[in-house]
């Protein structure tokens, strides 16, 4: 742009005469004032040019190296705000140095030979203080050419040092590793790590099916146990019912042989239970005395004939 600017404040002085004119004075003082007015406005605009050229603004969160034409990469790493350079000898190159993602889609195997496609998020941000070496070997796109190579190479080998279940169950010493060996080989190229995240984890189909059909098998497995647990209960239940009734009914023999007044009782209470029922029930039902368990003409009958064997032996 300086050279432009040179080549038309020559082409202007080329064009004004040197010399008055040939009849006149007046002619000549007014070409040469315009020629100096020319000269002026042209000095003015170049050197308004190189003010303007010769200082720059670095944002914040911004970091600015500058390179000299002719002694190369200048060693300083200039700051925010308003800085100065030497017009086209001198050219500054701004560095975003805030945290930035990058995510990596990779497929990989794991230790029992499954594929597994991981996504991982680092979060990056270069060194301040290293800017004028990152410029030097890596450029300004230094992300782009380290970290997806790094994160691919990175998550393979650590995800190759678990099995398909281990990087479910896992995760967090999964993600703890990678970022350990990401932090380690970013550092070599001056570049930050903040944080490292496994974002996606997928396996194959086939795979997925035959853990989904694991699942249901060893869900199939318990129900069964549970329905094996609840026969056995069941079981258990109908033996001690069982003796229970054993019991009673040895218990309700031995009371019948010591009081025989004893079955008496209980076809009371049974009629007593049966009349109860009927009672309550909406419809009208007359039963003998032979449904209601109670036998009182058999009884009266046994009475008048024990009576009446006393009264013949007198």
């Amino acid at each position: 742009m300086a050279d432009k600017i040179k080549e038309a404040m020559k082409r202007i002085s080329q064009n004004i005469p040197k010399g008055g004119m040939p009849s006149g004075g007046g002619g000549g003082g007014a070409a040469a004032a315009a020629g100096k007015a020319v000269t002026a406005l042209a000095s003015a605009g170049a050197l308004g040019f190189a003010a303007y050229s010769s200082v720059y603004n670095v944002d914040g969160g911004h970091r600015a190296v500058v390179f000299n034409r002719l002694t190369g990469m200048k060693p300083t790493v200039y700051g925010e705000g308003l800085n100065f350079v030497v017009p086209w000898f001198e050219r500054p190159y701004v560095y975003d140095i805030r945290t930035r993602p990058c995510n990596l889609q990779t497929l990989t195997g794991s230790k029992d030979l499954q594929m597994v496609t991981i996504g991982v998020r680092v979060l990056h941000r270069p060194s301040p203080k290293q800017l004028v070496w990152i410029y030097q070997h890596l450029g300004m796109n230094y992300d782009e050419r380290i970290l997806p190579s790094l994160m691919n190479e990175c998550a393979k080998a650590i995800v190759a040092k678990y099995n398909a279940n281990e990087l479910l169950t896992k995760r967090e010493v999964v993600s703890a590793d990678i970022r350990r060996e990401l932090v380690k080989r970013a550092s070599s190229f001056n570049v930050q790590l903040e944080d490292v995240a496994i974002t996606h984890l997928s396996f194959s189909p086939e795979y997925a099916r035959a853990v989904e059909a694991k699942q249901v098998a060893q869900q199939d497995a318990e129900r069964a146990k549970y329905i094996v647990i609840g026969a056995q209960q069941e079981k258990q239940t109908i033996i001690t019912r069982a003796r229970g009734e054993a019991q009673s009914a040895t218990l309700i023999g031995q009371s019948v042989k010591k009081n025989p007044g004893f079955m008496s009782l209980r076809r009371i209470d049974a009629a007593r239970d049966i009349a109860d029922i009927v009672s309550s029930s909406g419809n009208k039902v007359y039963l003998n005395a032979d449904s209601l368990l109670l036998n009182l003409l058999g009884d009266a009958d046994d009475k008048f004939e024990k009576s009446v064997r006393k009264n013949s032996r007198w």
